[in-house]
């Protein structure tokens, strides 16, 4: 119970704080602006009549009596002339009119709408007439008393457009004073509200000081590397989920702590199977055998070229224990790898490297494409009936390093493919991989993620046409590199 007190006392302070502010500022807020919409519409609607009435005035002041004319001179015919059409559209705007106006601005109108009838009984006579063959002349007296009352019915248009301005002016001082008023209600109110709030937030902050200071003291002890502290349980209710988030913070720190180290240990050993991948005693014996069976044949050349070619892998399989080397020692490895291999897969193997000289200098992690060549020797072109081609190929664009190790070997099923993603995703190499063909795809892809902290490793493409493993890095120069290292150090 005392807890629940405690949770509502805090609780409704806040809203009570926040709910009279709310209401104190938005009620006088609220008035004034359905004054001011109220004013804004009554003066919009004046405007509108204005406008109506003087498009109305060019209809009564000349277009009628220009038709009116028009038909005394034989220009135009009652029907065309369409001036009882013009007749009945200023009697109904002025009606119209009349009904939106006040009643202290609709006399001149009601005499105007009276007046178009001695108007349209003018014209009425000289249809009469016109059709009883009357002399011209007696119809244009008529016409000068058709221009006489239309003169009258526009000064009385003129009248109530001038009755509506003076009703605008005064909507307009009203609505300066609305808003002179609202202006200084609401400085009241704000200075109010700005008392009230200091006061109510003084006791606020008493009462969730001392928790605050408490997830201080947890948040130091955090970013100090304390990940074992932990908050307890508060009564402040708007504290309690930012105490259980902390301590939710801390338990993933924790773990993520826990997943660095155990990737470091796994990284660990990938490098690991990775030097004993170079060391393969296999690799080695069957090497030296063949050096030995050349030696025997007198091919001087070619025990020179394999010596060669298996001192340089070796030695830059080590490289003096550096994690990074130039692409073109990369290039000169699997150059020496590929040199031995074909020596004893002659028949069934061909390869093509397409690495261009001006991307040398950049550096990238070492032993990533070895690994590559030998998954495609072992398990696309060695059991491919007829042997077949490793292609290996680089270049750069847009900042990135792109490479890849093609063969025309036996491929993979949609199957194996499938399940070669799936031990990648999680890291977890296959039997065959550990074994005498090398590291394998799931320990480069392991390495690619996790030195170049990339989400992706390695591409695969297979088909009955053979299989494509490609990868793409950031390319970094040797400053880089050593840059890096010195910050990480």
């Amino acid at each position: 119970m005392e807890r629940i007190k405690k949770e509502k006392s805090i609780l409704g302070k806040i809203n009570d704080l926040s709910h009279r502010i709310v209401l104190m500022l938005v009620i006088p807020i609220i008035i004034s602006l359905v004054l001011m919409l109220f004013y804004a519409w009554k003066y919009h609607s004046s405007i509108q009549r204005m406008e109506t009435i003087t498009n109305l005035k060019t209809v009564v002041a000349v277009e009628i009596p220009e038709a009116a004319w028009n038909i005394i001179s034989g220009r135009d015919t009652f029907p065309e002339s369409n001036i009882y059409v013009k007749i009945q559209e200023v009697d109904e705007t002025i009606e119209t009119i009349t009904e939106r106006t006040g009643k202290e601005n609709q006399l001149s109108l009601m005499v105007a709408g009276r007046t178009m009838e001695t108007l349209k009984n003018y014209v009425d006579r000289i249809r009469d007439n016109i059709y009883n063959e009357v002399p011209v002349v007696e119809n244009e007296a008529v016409l000068v008393e058709v221009r006489d009352v239309a003169a009258l019915v526009d000064s009385m248009l003129n009248d109530y457009i001038a009755q509506e301005i003076n009703s605008t002016a005064r909507m307009s001082v009203s609505l300066g004073i609305v808003i002179i008023v609202t202006a200084v209600m609401e400085v009241l109110i704000v200075i109010m509200s700005l008392w009230f709030r200091n006061r109510t937030v003084k006791t606020t902050a008493a009462f969730i000081r001392q928790p605050i200071e408490r997830l201080e003291n947890v948040a130091e002890l955090l970013a100090e590397g304390t990940l074992d502290a932990r908050l307890n349980d508060t009564d402040v209710t708007e504290l309690r989920n930012l105490t259980k988030q902390v301590n939710t913070m801390a338990d993933h720190l924790e773990a993520m702590m826990k997943k660095s180290e155990l990737d470091a240990r796994n990284l660990r050993k990938a490098e690991l199977r990775t030097l004993q991948a170079q060391i393969n005693p296999h690799f080695l014996y069957n090497t030296l055998d063949a050096i030995v069976w050349k030696a025997e044949a007198g091919e001087k050349d070619e025990v020179i070229q394999l010596t060669s070619a298996l001192s340089d892998f070796f030695r830059i399989s080590l490289s003096s224990g550096a994690d990074w080397i130039p692409i073109s020692q990369e290039k000169k490895h699997i150059e020496g790898y590929l040199t031995i291999q074909q020596t004893r897969y002659r028949d069934i193997m061909k390869y093509e490297i397409d690495i261009p000289n001006e991307i040398g200098e950049y550096y990238i992690l070492k032993l990533l494409l070895q690994p590559l060549i030998e998954n495609a020797l072992y398990h696309g072109i060695k059991i491919k009936r007829g042997g077949g081609t490793i292609k290996v190929s680089a270049k750069m664009e847009d900042g990135f390093l792109s490479f890849s190790v093609k063969d025309t070997g036996c491929g993979m099923s949609s199957e194996q493919l499938r399940e070669l993603n799936e031990r990648m995703k999680i890291g977890q190499p296959s039997v065959s991989e550990g074994g005498g063909g090398g590291f394998g795809l799931v320990n480069v892809n392991m390495r690619i993620r996790l030195y170049y902290n990339v989400s992706d490793g390695l591409k695969i493409e297979s088909n009955a046409d053979g299989t494509t493993v490609s990868f793409k890095v950031p390319c970094r120069t040797k400053e880089e590199i050593f840059e890096n290292e010195s910050i990480s150090g």
